[in-house]
């Protein structure tokens, strides 16, 4: 069965990562160090942004990127961050003190990647309004997670980009579908988890690995990766599994994903 390579022909002007909380803050340092790379090599980069409206608080400390220091108690987790990595790698990365909107942040053009690393469904929910931009999805359970990486709402624009692939025997596809297009679940909230508590409280409560973020986060920098440098992805999907350390990604095939995700 053909494996496909995914290329989004996407000349990326913007990254925006949405959530800098437990897998957000780890994927932080790897965007920064990424834009530093690429600076250094005096390769052309990407505007960068890091967005989430809460702030810091002793019961992120350990699990997140961030101290008991006063520079960071009190403050924004996305101004905290961003402040952290320009002032240590000398970039230029915005924040936002607010909640993720696809109209105020996304800029027109749709060449932006937005790594979604959020811990709601109503964060999903606004994700799942995006139109054209290349998303890298997080997600983790207790010790366990998953990274998908998608550019369209529409199944039926994935289907006939492989029936076209297929007939002109190409073995490169420009579309893939978002998480929430995948899995419509995501943005349903979870019955059976108390949504006031924040995934910060289910690690002190012992129901969430303090080391899954940084698994996590791992996949999807290297998705990013390979976006920033065109570098071929042949997988859609990633999961790991912490209590037997293992990895899987799925292949991008056409009967595999109609199979999944039917």
């Amino acid at each position: 069965m053909t494996i496909y390579t995914f290329d989004p022909h996407l000349y990326c002007q913007q990254i925006l990562l949405v959530g800098c909380g437990g897998t957000g803050s780890q994927l932080s340092r790897a965007i920064a160090r990424m834009i530093y790379q690429m600076k250094h090599a005096g390769q052309s980069t990407p505007e960068v942004a890091f967005i989430d409206p809460d702030v810091v608080e002793h019961k992120n400390v350990g699990r997140q990127l961030f101290t008991y220091a006063e520079a960071d108690a009190g403050i924004h987790k996305a101004e905290a961050l961003a402040r952290r990595f320009n002032f240590s790698l000398g970039l230029d990365i915005a924040y936002y003190n607010e909640a993720f909107s696809v109209e105020k942040h996304i800029e027109r053009g749709g060449n932006a990647i937005v790594l979604g690393a959020v811990d709601n469904h109503l964060a999903r929910q606004e994700l799942s309004r995006l139109k054209d931009s290349t998303e890298i999805d997080c997600g983790n359970h207790h010790n366990s997670g998953q990274v998908i990486i998608g550019n369209t709402a529409s199944m039926e624009k994935v289907q006939e980009h492989f029936d076209y692939a297929h007939k002109h025997d190409r073995k490169t596809i420009s579309y893939l579908p978002y998480a929430t297009t995948v899995y419509p679940s995501l943005l349903e909230p979870e019955p059976e988890t108390d949504i006031t508590l924040s995934c910060a409280e289910l690690t002190q409560q012992g129901e969430q690995s303090v080391l899954i973020n940084g698994f996590i986060a791992s996949i999807a920098a290297e998705y990013l990766r390979k976006l920033l440098h065109r570098e071929p992805i042949t997988t859609h999907c990633t999961t790991f599994t912490g209590d037997v350390l293992s990895m899987r990604s799925m292949p991008i095939q056409q009967q595999l994903m109609v199979d999944s995700f039917a």
